[in-house]
C-alpha cells in the first residue's frame, strides 16, 4: 500500500473566542487558530486537502501565537515544489470559505466534496454565515468536482470518513503513513477536544465537541470512534502543527 507524508501548511489564521473551538468551554478566552493547507507526499498524484484562505493576514503577533509562518497559497505549495495548476487532487473536509478559497487556482485538479456540503454552500442554514458560494463557483462551473455520499477511497492509502461534527458533510481523511493510520479531521478542531483538561475529564467527558456542530451528541460519539481508529490524530486546526515541516 502507499505510504504518505503530511505536509501541514498554514494558510491564514482566526483569532475569536476560544469556545468557538471548544464546546460549553473557556468561553470569553481570546484564541488563535491556523487555518491549514495539507499536502499529502507519496504516490502518483500530487494530493491536497482544503486550499485555505486567499488573502490571509500576514503579521509577527499572528504568526508568533501560532508558532509558525503564514504563507500565500503559491509561496506554501512553492516550499514543496507544487504549482497550483499542477495540482491533481483536492479533498475537501467541508466548504466553509477559509478551506476553499483558492479552489479556482487548482484549474486541472478533481475536487472530492461530500453531497451535504455542495448542497449546503448553496443553500446555507441562517445559523451558518461561512459558506460562500463564490469560491466553488469556477470549479463547478468547469466540473471539476466529484460528489461522494459517505466512507469511500479516493488513491491508495486514502480514504474518507464521513463525519458530521461540524457540518453535515465533513470528511475526515485517513492517510497511511509509516507510522500507522493518520486521520485529517473533517471538523475544525484542537489537540484539546480529543484530550480535555482535568477539570473536564472530572466530569467524565472524554472529548469535547467543536463549539459549531450539528448535534452536540452525535458529535461527542463520532470524536470518541475517530480518536480510536486513529495512530496519529491530526486535529483540523491545531496549533502544535504550525511549525512542523512534516507530521
Amino acid at each position: 500500500m502507499t505510504s504518505y507524508k503530511i505536509h501541514p501548511i498554514v494558510m491564514g489564521t482566526k483569532i475569536f473566542d476560544k469556545g468557538m473551538m471548544t464546546y460549553q468551554h473557556d468561553y470569553g478566552k481570546q484564541y488563535v487558530i491556523p487555518i491549514y493547507c495539507w499536502y499529502l507526499e507519496g504516490g502518483d498524484i500530487r494530493i491536497l486537502v482544503d486550499t485555505g484562505e486567499m488573502s490571509p493576514i500576514r503579521s509577527e503577533d499572528r504568526q508568533e501565537a501560532i508558532g509558525g509562518r503564514i504563507y500565500t497559497f503559491e509561496e506554501g505549495l512553492d516550499r514543496w515544489g507544487l504549482k497550483p495548476e499542477k495540482i491533481d487532487l483536492v479533498i475537501h473536509t467541508h466548504l466553509h470559505n477559509d478551506h476553499c478559497e483558492n479552489d479556482f487556482k487548482c484549474v486541472n485538479a478533481r475536487f472530492v466534496v461530500h453531497r451535504k456540503e455542495l448542497e449546503r454552500i448553496h443553500d446555507p442554514h441562517p445559523l451558518d454565515f461561512r459558506y460562500l458560494e463564490d469560491y466553488i463557483e469556477d470549479v463547478e462551473e468547469n466540473c471539476q468536482i466529484q460528489v461522494v455520499d459517505g466512507d469511500t477511497e479516493v488513491a491508495e492509502g486514502i480514504r474518507l470518513i464521513h463525519t458530521p461534527v461540524h457540518t453535515e458533510g465533513g470528511l475526515s481523511v485517513a492517510v497511511e503513513t509509516d507510522q500507522g493510520t493518520a486521520i485529517i479531521t473533517g471538523f475544525c478542531v484542537i489537540q484539546e477536544n480529543f484530550f480535555p483538561p482535568a477539570p473536564v475529564k472530572a466530569m467524565e467527558m472524554e472529548v469535547i465537541p467543536p463549539g459549531t456542530l450539528v448535534n452536540s451528541y452525535q458529535a461527542y460519539d463520532i470524536m470518541l470512534d475517530i480518536k480510536k481508529r486513529a495512530d496519529i490524530l491530526i486535529p483540523l486546526h491545531e496549533p502544535r502543527f504550525a511549525g512542523m515541516d512534516t507530521i
